[in-house]
C-alpha cells in the first residue's frame, strides 16, 4: 500500500475544481480527475517528485509518471495546441527527473492571454496508480508549492471496491496493436460495439470510454501493450464482450507502414539557408511547380441557437447528410488505402459522443454548428493533450468532420479553389477531404506547414504517388503565390527561390527519369539479362489477383512472392481449403504459365486475424508469426499446403516457409508437405524455400541450403532485425536501410551458403527493386530479383548494363563501408561511371 502524498500546486493563481473547466474535455474528466488553475504566474512547475514522460510537440503540456504508478497532465490554457508552440519555453526534456517545485515550462503570459482561448489550466490525474483522490484545495488562491490535491495511498482492492457495484461483466484486455488504438482501429471496435444491446465500455487508469465512440476511445490513449478493463452490460454482454476481446486482442490485421526503399540521406543544410525549407518525408519524389496556396477562409458561425428542437434537427440531418457522402464515396473508390480513411471519416460522423456533446450545447441555447464546433474542439484538444504524435494526427480528421458539417449547417457551399496542373500545393495543414477533392493528375506535389509522417494526408499523397512533405514551418506561408518552386521529398526540402541553374539541373533531371521510363516500358517484356547474356529474372511481389494482371503489363518474369495474408485477413474466418485453391489458381493461370512462388501464410506481430486471437506480447515482432504460427496451428498449415497442391499441374507453384530461424522449422513443413502431398497423390517436385528474413537463418544458410530447393531474402525484416529498428517507426525510418554494411554481410552470408550446394538466391524485399542496390545484390551472388510490379520496367533496364565482374568489384567495395550512407554514396559513383 503506498503512503498518502500531497501534489503541490504548479502555477502561482485561483485554484478551481475541474467541472468548472469551460472544456467538456477536462469538465467532464475524460482525461481524468483533478483541479485547474487560473494562473497568475508564468512559470509551470513540478508538483511532486516525478519523472518526465513526454512534452508535447506544442510545448503547451507535459505528463509526468510519480512512485507508485501516478501519471500527472499538466495542461497550460485551453485550445493552446492550436499556437504551435508560440508561448511556451520548455525548460525540461523528456526522460528527466524533476523534484517538487522544479520549472518545468515557462510562458508568456501576455501572449498566451491574447491568443488562447482560456489561460485554465487543467492538472489531470491520467492515471492514479495506487492511489485514490483525497482533499482538493480549491477555491482559493495558491502559490507556488500550496498544498493543491492530497491523494491517499490504497491498495488496489480497496480503490476497486470504492467504485459502485454495476451489474456488468468484465475482462483484462491488453492491446497488440502496432500503433495503438488509433482511428482506424477505434472505428472497427465501435462498429463491432453496435452491433449488440449491451453497453459496452473500455476503461484505463480510471478514465472510462464507450465501446461505441471512436473519439471516446482514442481519448483513452491505449498504445501497444497497454491493458484495459473491458465491460459489457445487458442481455447479450457475454457475447459482446467475448466478441470486442477478440477483435482487440486479435489485433486486427493492424499492418505497419510498408517498408520503402530509402533514399540517399539528406545533406544538412543549415537552418538559415536562404530560400530553402526542410520538412518530412510523407511521400518521396521530384517535382517542379508554381506554388498554390490552399486557403479557406474560417467559417464564421452564430453561437445562439433559434430553438433546440430545430437546431437538433439541423444537426441531425447534417451528419446523416456527411455520412451519406462519405459511404457513397466508399463505395465508388476502389482504392483500398482511401476507403480505409474514408471508413474511419465515417465512423467519426456516426460517433455518439460527439453527438451526445453537442446536443448538450444546443440544450444551453447553442446554435447547431456553434454546437458542434465545440463538441469537436474538445475531443480534438484531448487526443491533442496526450502527447501521443499519432493521436495529435489524427486531430486532422476531427477537424476535417467537423468543417465539413458546419459547411453545410450554415449554408456555406463555397468551390473548392479551381488547381491548375502542375501545381505544388502549400497549406499551413492540408485536411484529408481536400486532397481526396483535387481531380487526379491535378498536382505535381504537396508541402504543409504542419502534419506529421504518418497522418492520413501523408498515406494518401503516397497512394496517389504525390512527392510531399509536411512540418516544413511557417516559412510555407510566405511563398509568394505562383512562385516557382522545386520540391524534392526524396531529401525532404523545398526550394521556394530556385535560380536558373538549379531548375534546370532539376528539369533535367526529371527528363532524364522521364526518358529512362519510357524506355525501360518499351523493352518491359524482354528478358532481362546481363551485358554478358547472362540470365537474372526480374519477378513480381504479388498480394492479388489484379496484382498478378499488373505485373505481367510491366513485364513481370513470374512471382517471386506471393502473399497470401489478402485472403486471410479483415475476416472473421479462415478461408476454406476451395477458397484458398481457387484463388491460387486464378493468379497461377493469370500469369500464364511463369514461375510462382506462394509464401505461406505470414501473421503475427505486425499483421494479425481477429479469429486467431493472440495474447498481447511485449515484442509483438519476435514473438509467435510465420512459420512459428503455421506450426501451432497444424490445420491451417495443412489446409494451406493442399489447396497449393491443388493447382494444376501438381508442383506448378513453389512453396516459400516465412520466418524461418531453424532447421528444424524447415523439416517440420517438410513433413507436413509430404504428408500432404500423400493425401493428393501428388508424385512430382514441389520446391519448397525458406524466406531468409532472420540474422539466424542468415547464419545457418549453409545448413539450410543443403535440404532448401531454393532461398530467398526478405529484406524488410531482415533489415530490421539486423539493425534492430522497427521498420514501422517514423523516427527510424530514414536509417532502416538494407544497404547498411551489416545487412550486405549477412546477404553475404547467405550467398556464400547457397553456393555450397548449388543453390539460387532471390531476393524479394524492398531491396529488390532499389537501383542502388542492384548492382550490389547482383556482385553479392544474387541470382534472381522480385519487386513490385512498377519498378520491374526500370530494373531490368539497368540489369541489361551490368557486367558481372563490374558487380563484384562494387559488392567487395560495399562490405568496406562504414555505413548505409557510405555505400548509397560508392552506388551513385557506380550508377554514374565514376567507378
Amino acid at each position: 500500500m503506498a503512503g498518502d502524498l500531497m501534489l503541490r500546486s504548479p502555477l502561482a493563481g485561483w485554484s478551481s475544481p475541474l467541472d468548472e473547466v469551460p472544456d467538456p474535455v477536462f469538465a467532464q474528466a475524460m482525461l481524468g480527475d483533478g483541479v485547474a488553475i487560473d494562473p497568475t504566474g508564468a512559470v509551470l512547475h513540478a508538483p511532486c517528485d516525478a519523472a518526465v514522460i513526454g512534452v508535447h510537440a506544442a510545448r503547451h503540456a507535459v505528463t509526468l509518471r510519480a512512485a507508485g504508478g501516478l501519471e500527472i497532465l499538466l495542461h497550460i490554457g485551453l485550445e493552446t495546441v492550436a499556437l504551435g508552440g508560440e508561448g511556451f519555453e520548455v525548460l525540461v526534456a523528456d526522460g528527466q527527473p524533476v523534484r517538487t517545485g522544479d520549472p518545468l515550462i515557462r510562458l508568456d503570459l501576455d501572449r498566451l492571454a491574447r491568443r488562447a482561448a482560456s489561460l485554465v489550466s487543467p492538472m489531470v490525474i491520467t492515471s492514479l496508480g495506487d492511489y485514490a483522490i483525497g482533499e482538493r484545495f480549491t477555491g482559493r488562491l495558491v502559490a507556488v508549492g500550496d498544498p493543491l490535491l492530497q491523494l491517499v495511498g490504497a491498495a488496489p482492492s480497496a480503490v476497486a471496491a470504492a467504485a459502485p457495484d454495476l451489474p456488468e461483466l468484465t475482462r483484462r484486455i491488453h492491446v497488440p496493436l502496432a500503433h495503438g488504438l488509433h482511428a482506424r482501429p477505434a472505428a472497427r471496435v465501435a462498429d463491432c460495439a453496435r452491433r449488440f444491446r449491451a453497453e459496452t465500455a473500455i476503461t484505463r487508469a480510471g478514465r472510462r470510454a464507450s465501446a461505441r465512440s471512436p473519439v471516446a476511445l482514442m481519448s483513452l490513449g491505449l498504445q501497444q501493450g497497454d491493458e484495459a478493463l473491458l465491460s459489457a452490460a445487458g442481455l447479450d454482454a457475454e457475447a459482446a464482450l467475448a466478441a470486442l476481446a477478440d477483435l482487440i486482442e486479435g489485433g486486427m490485421g493492424e499492418a505497419a507502414p510498408p517498408a520503402v526503399a530509402p533514399a540517399p540521406p539528406a545533406p544538412q543544410a543549415a537552418p538559415d539557408t536562404p530560400g530553402l525549407l526542410r520538412g518530412v518525408t510523407a511521400a518521396p519524389g521530384l517535382a517542379i511547380g508554381r506554388a498554390v496556396h490552399l486557403v479557406r477562409a474560417a467559417i464564421v458561425v452564430p453561437r445562439d441557437g433559434r430553438g433546440a428542437a430545430h437546431e437538433q434537427a439541423a444537426l441531425a440531418a447534417a451528419l446523416t447528410q456527411v455520412a451519406g457522402e462519405i459511404g457513397a464515396a466508399m463505395a465508388a473508390d476502389p482504392d483500398p488505402t482511401r476507403r480505409g480513411i474514408l471508413a474511419a471519416h465515417l465512423a467519426l460522423a456516426q460517433d455518439p459522443e460527439l453527438a451526445a456533446e453537442a446536443q448538450r450545447q444546443i440544450a444551453q441555447g447553442r446554435s447547431a454548428a456553434f454546437a458542434w464546433r465545440a463538441a469537436v474542439g474538445g475531443f480534438a484538444e484531448a487526443l491533442g493533450a496526450l502527447a501521443d504524435r499519432r493521436m495529435l494526427e489524427r486531430v486532422d480528421d476531427l477537424k476535417d468532420l467537423e468543417r465539413r458539417v458546419v459547411a453545410i449547417l450554415v449554408g456555406d457551399d463555397a468551390a473548392e479553389p479551381e488547381i491548375a496542373a502542375g501545381a505544388i500545393l502549400l497549406a499551413d495543414e492540408i485536411l484529408p477531404s481536400q486532397l481526396m477533392a483535387i481531380p487526379p493528375g491535378r498536382l505535381a506535389g504537396l508541402c504543409a506547414a504542419r502534419g506529421g509522417p504518418t497522418s492520413h494526408v501523408a498515406i494518401l499523397a503516397a497512394a496517389m504517388g504525390l512527392p510531399a512533405i509536411v512540418a516544413a514551418g511557417p516559412g510555407v506561408a510566405a511563398i509568394g503565390e505562383g512562385a516557382t518552386l522545386i520540391l524534392d521529398a526524396d531529401l525532404a526540402t523545398l526550394h521556394t527561390a530556385p535560380g536558373a541553374a538549379a531548375i534546370e539541373a532539376a528539369q533535367r533531371k526529371l527528363a532524364a527519369r522521364a526518358e529512362r521510363q519510357a524506355a525501360a516500358r518499351a523493352a518491359a517484356r524482354e528478358p532481362a539479362r546481363l551485358a554478358d547474356g547472362t540470365p537474372l529474372p526480374v519477378l513480381a511481389n504479388l498480394g492479388s489477383l489484379a496484382d498478378a494482371k499488373a505485373a505481367l503489363g510491366a513485364g513481370a518474369e513470374g512471382s517471386g512472392l506471393l502473399r497470401t495474408e489478402f485472403l486471410f485477413l479483415d475476416r472473421e474466418t479462415p478461408p476454406s481449403e476451395d477458397e484458398q485453391a481457387e484463388a491460387y489458381r486464378a493468379i497461377a493461370e493469370a500469369l500464364e504459365g511463369r514461375p510462382l512462388v506462394i509464401r505461406l501464410l505470414d501473421i503475427g506481430g505486425d499483421k494479425a486475424a481477429a479469429y486467431l486471437p493472440m495474447p498481447a506480447e511485449e515484442n509483438p515482432a519476435l514473438g509467435v508469426r510465420g512459420v512459428r504460427l503455421a506450426l501451432r496451428h497444424p490445420d491451417l498449415l495443412r489446409a494451406q499446403l493442399r489447396a497449393i497442391l491443388r493447382v494444376a499441374p501438381a508442383g506448378r507453384c513453389s512453396i516459400m516457409v516465412p520466418m524461418v530461424s531453424r532447421l528444424s522449422e524447415l523439416r517440420a513443413v517438410r513433413a507436413a508437405l509430404d504428408e500432404a502431398r500423400g493425401e493428393l497423390g501428388v508424385a512430382g517436385r514441389v520446391d519448397l524455400g525458406v524466406m531468409i528474413e532472420t540474422p539466424a537463418a542468415a547464419m545457418i544458410a549453409d545448413q539450410l541450403a543443403a535440404e532448401a530447393d531454393f532461398l530467398s531474402l526478405g529484406a524488410n525484416d531482415l533489415t530490421q532485425y539486423a539493425l534492430a529498428m522497427d521498420r514501422g517507426n517514423p523516427d527510424l525510418a530514414a536509417e532502416v536501410d538494407g544497404l547498411d554494411p551489416a545487412v550486405l554481410r549477412l546477404i553475404a552470408q547467405t550467398c556464400e551458403g547457397a553456393a555450397r550446394h548449388a543453390l539460387g538466391v532471390s531476393v524479394c524485399g524492398a531491396l529488390g527493386g532499389d537501383t542502388a542496390a542492384i548492382p550490389i545484390l547482383i556482385g553479392l551472388g544474387v541470382g534472381k530479383l522480385s519487386m513490385v510490379a512498377a519498378a520491374i520496367p526500370e530494373a531490368k533496364a539497368l540489369i541489361r548494363t551490368l557486367s558481372p565482374g563490374a558487380c563484384r568489384a562494387l559488392a567487395v567495395q560495399a562490405l568496406a563501408q562504414p555505413s548505409a550512407a557510405d555505400v548509397r554514396a560508392l552506388a551513385e559513383t557506380f550508377r554514374t561511371g565514376g567507378a
